[in-house]
């Protein structure tokens, strides 16, 4: 059994990891709203533009299940460290070039294309990241603490979140619109230089999950793995997708199209607006602890079935809270709306992990997630500013009750199949 000092380093590792992850990914997001329809596309048609940026945001998604199927191939035959490390020097890299790319008015259409590029790179790191992180903390879970466990790369959302926006807080405080423009966006995206290094230093110092290690010596490594998720497990794959679908499209709701809607339509200054938003996350924050004690007592599968019940009642009621603009409503909607994320999203990794076995759990929760991405998170801000704008606030709550009802239907089937052991 592991000592309580290497538990503390393993659930520190998958935590870290995570937090670099999305706060590389956030940065991305934010940008996307805020900076980069005027810097790398051409100007004309604001909303054209933001589209545009939106679409660009959502190019990540596509290469996140290749990243899952590459990074959980040997992840799966290789082991859970070394394929950490690899996703994370790819989102990292990827992250540090945007920060040097000329813009629009320097080279032309080779700007948003450098662009998508190295948002490509960002969502092939993701989309190993991810699954490896979480079966790092949930392969070496006591029985009875899998969600506990499991909830500290879930952390890393909103903790990389809080960071990001943090820093485009204090930049856009300190600097001129004109210097944010000219070069306080790019300071995020090099200073996860910074944060990748400690997170490197922190997974080089790891050693392999007890059930990877059992089941390399049983021999049950597959050839290919992402080929025997698909033959022997089409079921799992597509439970778990749609288990995190409704998840998925409300964070990027609260998160992108919100930041979105709300600096443009509703008029709010930035820094006004992403105060707000982060007070919502701290919420998010709190809430996936709380979600994963009850997971350990009520299960898993019954903790998301009843967030995603509140998923639906909020979606119900989002039209009448966002529409008004009133700062202390939009601070409601932004605290109930990341809550609820909150409750869903604490046991989501561990649901996923369960649905697998051991020699291609890796890939087949890296997969389901990421194909989740792609179904729920990509398309949701473009989708949601497009109701928005043709048929009212109202309709995008109608959008994320739809998605909630598919949500609550996939949870009912799940049945774990990969059970995790006990170090």
């Amino acid at each position: 059994m592991s000592s309580p000092s290497s538990k503390t380093q393993i659930l520190l590792a998958s935590l870290v990891g995570t937090t670099i992850e999305f706060f590389d990914f956030y940065i991305f997001a934010t940008a996307s709203v805020l900076v980069f329809p005027s810097l790398f596309f051409p100007s004309g048609n604001p909303t054209t533009a933001a589209l545009q940026s939106l679409a660009t945001f959502a190019l990540a998604f596509i290469t996140r299940p290749i990243g899952a199927v590459l990074f959980g191939h040997y992840g799966d035959r290789v082991g859970r460290k070394a394929t950490l490390v690899a996703a994370l020097m790819t989102m990292g890299l990827s992250t540090i070039l945007i920060g040097l790319l000329p813009t629009y008015g320097q080279i032309g259409l080779m700007a948003p294309l450098l662009l998508a590029i190295c948002r490509l790179g960002q969502g092939l790191g993701l989309g190993g990241e991810w699954g490896g992180a979480v079966l790092l903390a949930t392969e070496n879970a006591p029985p009875g603490r899998r969600a506990w466990y499991g909830m500290f790369p879930q952390l890393g959302a909103p903790v990389g979140f809080i960071l990001s926006t943090s820093l485009f807080l204090i930049l856009s405080h300190e600097l001129t619109h004109e210097e944010f423009a000219l070069w306080g966006w790019r300071v995020p995206f090099l200073l996860s230089a910074f944060l990748v290094m400690i997170g490197l230093w922190v997974r080089l110092r790891l050693i392999e999950t007890p059930d990877f290690r059992q089941s390399m010596e049983r021999g049950e490594r597959a050839r290919i793995p992402v080929l025997s998720v698909i033959l022997h497990y089409p079921k799992s794959l597509l439970i778990g997708l749609f288990s995190l679908l409704s998840t998925f499209v409300l964070f990027y709701l609260m998160t992108v199209f919100a930041l979105g809607w709300g600096t443009t339509h509703l008029g709010y200054p930035r820094e006004t607006f992403l105060f707000l938003q982060m007070a919502g996350v701290l919420c998010f924050a709190l809430m996936i602890p709380v979600s994963a004690r009850y997971a350990d007592h009520r299960g898993c599968r019954e903790s998301m079935i009843l967030a995603t019940v509140l998923i639906f009642i909020f979606g119900l009621t989002f039209g009448h809270v966002m529409v008004s603009g009133h700062p202390l409503l939009i601070l409601l909607f932004f605290v109930l709306g990341f809550s609820v994320t909150g409750l869903t999203y604490g046991p989501a990794g561990t649901v996923l992990a369960e649905l697998f076995p051991t020699p291609v759990r890796y890939t087949g929760a890296s997969l389901a997630f990421n194909l989740a991405g792609i179904v729920g998170a990509s398309p949701a801000p473009y989708i949601a500013t497009k109701l928005a704008v043709t048929h009212g606030i109202g309709a995008v709550g109608g959008y994320l009750c739809v998605t909630a009802v598919l949500t609550f239907l996939a949870l009912l089937a799940v049945k774990p199949v990969g059970e995790i052991s006990a170090p």
